[in-house]
C-alpha cells in the first residue's frame, strides 16, 4: 500500500499542475450510491438513461481492478456578475439570455482531461511498480462528487452539489481511477467534512421550477439545466415561464448559496466568456478589460459591444443560428451538448419570456425571425417559436 507521504506528494503535484483541490479515496461503495437507486426508481433522472448504468454503483464497476480514486478540482468562478445580480435591461434593449457560468469558456471536459493526463504521467514517473490508470472528467460511470466527499474535498449540499468551505461550489471535478493501492487522504477513522448547510434553504426556495422535492433531493425533470440541455423534446409548457431567459443551464441555486458569496475567482483565461466577431471566430476578452467590473458595468458592456458574447448573449443571435454556424461557433465548448435544435428551442422560449415590447428596436426583427422559425421542419423548434410569438405579439 502507498504511504501517507505518497498521498501528500500526489496532492502537492496536483496543485503544481493547477488543480485547486486534490484528495485520494479508496474505491468502494458509499451510502450515497445506495440512495441513487431509490432516486432512479422515482424517475427523477428523466431521459438521462446513462445514470442507470450499473457500473456507477461502485468504483469497481467503473474500472475493474481499481484500488484508489484520485479526485481533483478546478475553480471556474470568474469576477463577472451572477445571474441573480444582473440588473434589468433598459426597456428598448435587445433581449439577452443566460448561459451557465461553467459553459462560458472552453469545454471543461477537455481542460480537466489535459491536466489529469499530466498528473497521470507524473504518477508513472514516481511509482516504480506497474499500474493501470483511467481518467474521467465528467465523462464516465462515476459519481465524482460522492468520491470527492470521502476524499475530504467538501460536503454534499442541499442543492446536491459538492460544497467546499473555501471555494464554494464553483468547481469542476475530475478523477484518476487507478490500480495503485494508495493511502487515503482521510484516515480510516476520520469522518468526511461536516455538512455546513445548517438550516439554510436558500437554494431550495430560489429554484424557479421547484426542482428540489426536499433538501438534498432533486427531481432533474424540473431542473432548468436538465430542461435546457438534456431534454431533447419540447420543454413542458407548464415549466416554460419559470425557465425565464435561461438558454443553457442554470446557476441560481449556486448564485444564492452563502458559501459562494466570497468564493475566490480563477485567473484561468480558458474559463472566461468567449466572444465572437462578425466572422464568428473566437476572441478572448483581455483580463485587464474585464476584471473588476461591477454588475452594471458588465451589463452595459454586453449591451453596447458589437461582438457577440457568451455572457448575456443576444437571444436573437442564438435563435438565428443555423446548424453550420452552431457547429463552428461552439466547437470546443460545453454548449455543443444541447445540440443546435436544443439551443434554438431554448432561445425561442427565452424570447417568449423576454417581455420585449413593440416599441423596442429589435421587436420587428425578432417577430419576423420567430415567424420564420414557426414554419421550421423541426416540430420542436416550430412549436417553441409559435409559443414565443403568442407571448410577445399583440393580438
Amino acid at each position: 500500500m502507498g504511504t501517507w507521504s505518497d498521498t501528500v506528494w500526489i496532492e502537492s503535484r496536483a496543485k503544481e499542475l493547477g488543480f485547486d483541490l486534490c484528495g485520494v479515496v479508496p474505491a468502494g461503495k458509499f451510502p450515497e450510491l445506495e440512495h441513487t437507486e431509490e432516486w432512479l426508481a422515482r424517475g427523477y433522472a428523466g431521459e438521462m438513461q446513462y445514470l442507470s448504468d450499473p457500473r456507477r454503483r461502485s468504483g469497481e464497476g467503473a474500472f475493474p481492478g481499481i484500488r484508489s480514486v484520485i479526485i481533483c478540482a478546478l475553480n471556474y468562478n470568474t469576477d463577472l456578475p451572477k445571474s441573480t445580480g444582473v440588473p434589468h435591461l433598459p426597456q428598448n434593449a435587445e433581449p439577452r439570455g443566460w448561459i451557465s457560468r461553467y459553459a462560458w469558456g472552453d469545454d471543461y471536459h477537455e481542460v480537466l482531461k489535459e491536466r489529469l493526463h499530466e498528473l497521470t504521467a507524473v504518477l508513472r514517473e514516481h511509482f516504480i511498480e506497474p499500474f493501470e490508470a483511467r481518467v474521467y472528467a465528467d465523462t464516465g460511470p462515476l459519481h465524482e462528487r460522492i468520491f470527492a466527499k470521502y476524499a475530504g474535498l467538501g460536503w454534499l449540499g442541499k442543492n446536491t452539489l459538492l460544497l467546499n468551505q473555501r471555494l464554494g461550489s464553483w468547481i469542476f471535478l475530475g478523477a484518476i481511477l487507478t490500480t495503485l493501492d494508495l493511502s487515503p487522504s482521510l484516515e480510516e477513522s476520520a469522518l468526511p467534512p461536516p455538512d455546513l448547510c445548517g438550516s439554510c434553504r436558500r437554494c431550495i426556495d430560489a429554484c424557479p421550477t421547484q426542482a428540489f422535492v426536499e433538501p438534498y433531493v432533486m427531481d432533474a425533470r424540473r431542473c432548468i439545466s436538465y430542461l435546457t440541455i438534456e431534454l431533447r423534446g419540447p420543454i413542458p409548457e407548464e415549466l416554460r415561464e419559470s425557465v425565464g431567459t435561461h438558454v443553457f443551464g442554470c446557476d441560481i441555486c449556486q448564485d444564492v448559496c452563502p458559501w459562494n458569496r466570497r468564493a475566490p475567482t480563477t485567473p484561468r483565461e480558458e474559463f472566461r466568456p468567449r466572444t465572437f466577431g462578425s466572422s464568428a471566430e473566437t476572441a478572448r476578452p483581455k483580463s485587464e478589460e474585464s476584471s473588476g467590473l461591477s454588475s452594471r458595468q458588465a451589463q452595459q458592456d454586453a449591451s453596447d459591444s458589437s461582438e457577440e458574447s457568451l455572457f448575456l448573449p443576444r437571444l436573437e443571435w442564438l435563435a438565428a443560428l443555423d446548424e453550420t454556424d452552431f457547429r463552428r461557433i461552439f466547437r470546443g465548448s460545453a454548449i455543443k451538448r444541447t445540440k443546435w435544435r436544443g439551443l434554438v428551442r431554448n432561445a425561442c422560449i427565452a424570447l417568449g419570456n423576454s417581455e420585449i415590447q413593440p416599441g423596442a428596436r429589435a421587436y420587428h426583427r425578432i417577430t419576423e425571425l420567430l415567424q420564420r422559425l414557426s414554419t421550421s421542419q423541426d416540430s420542436v423548434i416550430a412549436e417553441s417559436a409559435l409559443w414565443a410569438l403568442s407571448r410577445i405579439q399583440i393580438q
